[in-house]
């Protein structure tokens, strides 16, 4: 049996980790079609600082990159990192002064979860 490696790539994964370190994500598309560079997209912070992460996989040089988008307000246009470091996305995130859960809001979700 095949294992799956945690990636930062892989959807999953980036979004656990997001959540994990405190952001809200949402889902935005998780599927591309196979022509298009995108391999999926995510909102940080929705409502608020509402900022769009897309990654885009780049079979040419054999490497991954995070696009952040947010209409310039936090993000220059077209800021990009490549990365395989989920610490390194975080860290970003944080020096922007994109807001984290408080601990209250992370209890009141999680406790919800294990309700469903």
């Amino acid at each position: 049996m095949k294992r799956k490696i945690n990636k930062i790539t892989t959807f999953s994964y980036f979004t656990k980790r997001l959540k994990d370190s405190g952001f809200e994500v949402w889902k935005i598309c998780d599927t591309y079609s196979k022509a298009d560079a995108r391999k999926w997209t995510v909102m940080i912070d929705p409502g608020n600082t509402s900022i769009f992460i897309t990654c885009y996989k780049n079979g040419d040089f054999n490497s991954d990159m995070f696009e952040f988008y947010d209409g310039g307000q936090y993000f220059r246009r077209n800021f990009s990192l490549k990365t395989s470091s989920m610490e390194v996305i975080v860290t970003t995130l944080l020096g922007k002064g994109i807001p984290q859960r408080s601990h209250e809001e992370k209890d009141i979700l999680q406790r919800s979860d294990e309700h469903k």
